[in-house]
């Protein structure tokens, strides 16, 4: 039994790099890889449209779906692989990975959003051609959480465009952060509990 579900823990690893590859061969255009990247579509597409289509993870331009899917596959893998060596699982075990899972979730988009801050602030030092559509994209993902996190500190009171950019990513840098220690806490006590 212990060989089966490191077989299936195995497998739904390799999966997960097989749907990485088939993200990252998205990102070029035409059909750059040939028949490798063909029978990859094959192997991976059916997976991803069910999380496009159930999910409806799409935001602008930007589609999570993908996302979900390879946090899915590493739930389960962490499920089985925890199968493998203990060959028994608790209810806490199950609710301490799905809580890891979707702390994993969190903090991409954080991240995410920490490194559109950062580029959006080089640019602005830097003064780039800030009123291009690609920066308009960036501005349209960033602005509203910026918004929202200054009104926290500072109010009704205006902050400054650079002063905003900066207490921003403060922010989401103490929310990853204190985030990970917490969530790390609830997830030992829940994988402890006999149940």
């Amino acid at each position: 039994m212990r060989a089966i579900f490191s077989f299936l823990a195995f497998a739904a690893g390799i999966y997960s790099i097989l749907i990485f590859v088939r993200i990252i061969i998205s990102w070029f255009a035409g059909n750059v890889f040939g028949k490798p990247a063909e029978i990859l579509k094959k192997i991976t597409d059916p997976y991803l449209n069910w999380w496009r289509k159930n999910l409806k993870l799409q935001f602008g331009s930007l589609d999570f779906s993908a996302v979900a899917a390879i946090v899915f596959l590493s739930l389960l893998q962490n499920i089985l692989f925890t199968l493998s060596v203990s060959q028994m699982i608790t209810i806490g075990l199950i609710l301490a990975q799905i809580l890891l899972s979707l702390w994993t979730i969190i903090t991409f988009i954080i991240g995410f959003i920490m490194v559109i801050i950062i580029l959006r602030l080089f640019a602005y030092l830097t003064n780039r051609n800030i009123y291009s559509n690609f920066w308009r994209v960036i501005d349209s993902i960033y602005q509203p959480l910026m918004y929202r996190m200054n009104r926290i500190i500072f109010g009704n009171k205006i902050a400054g465009f650079m002063k905003g950019m900066i207490i921003s990513l403060l922010l989401l840098a103490l929310l990853m952060f204190g985030g990970r220690i917490i969530i790390n806490l609830i997830a030992g006590f829940l994988a402890r509990l006999p149940v």
